[in-house]
């Protein structure tokens, strides 16, 4: 509805983000701010790899139950949710394996050395304007909140995204344990 209404009447669009509340914006700002971060080439260890996947499978999370949980819908939300997140995840692992090229772990400081990426900024947007753009339909038709199609459509497009997170998350971390499997050997001067 959402779509068809912007094209139709556009003036709307300024009337959807005037009733925006003011702290989706400081979000939006921190958010982005994530994503750009991981542009450049840096280090980081491997918590704070781990920590961007699980928030941004934590707003996903939070923006079905909050969705789809008052209406009775967000098991089915959920489950179209885990199933297409695990689906996706596998794929990407299927497809790539490994890290992208020039990703290092050290296993001496456990740290990552890794280029930089535009896909974590565009998974981080995905989550953020799915979330937005869910709140603005239920608003303009709060009905869509108890319909099935609606929250596995949902359910599905976040799990892409956490999917996609997800797979970037486990092949960092079979680096890093490759890595620590093989420190005893570069040790003994054996690998």
């Amino acid at each position: 509805m959402l779509i068809p209404l912007l094209v139709q009447q556009p003036q709307m669009l300024g009337a959807i983000i005037q009733r925006t509340p003011t702290w989706v914006w400081g979000l939006l700002a921190g958010l982005l701010w994530l994503g750009a971060s991981q542009l450049r080439a840096r280090q980081v260890g491997l918590v704070r790899t781990m920590m961007t996947p699980l928030a941004m499978t934590a707003l996903s999370v939070y923006g079905v139950a909050s969705a789809f949980g008052p209406a009775g819908q967000a098991a089915a939300a959920m489950g179209s949710w885990f199933v297409s997140a695990t689906a996706l995840a596998a794929l990407a692992l299927w497809f790539q394996p490994m890290p992208p090229a020039g990703t290092q772990y050290l296993p001496q400081t456990r740290r990552f050395c890794m280029p930089g990426s535009a896909m974590p900024l565009a998974l981080i947007l995905g989550i953020f304007l799915t979330k937005y753009f869910v709140g603005v339909e239920l608003a303009l038709q709060p009905t869509l909140a108890a319909s099935s199609e609606f929250a596995l459509q949902i359910g599905t497009l976040y799990g892409v995204f956490n999917g996609l997170f997800a797979a970037r998350a486990l092949r960092l971390w079979r680096l890093a344990r490759g890595a620590a499997a093989q420190q005893p050997y570069r040790a003994l001067g054996l690998h």
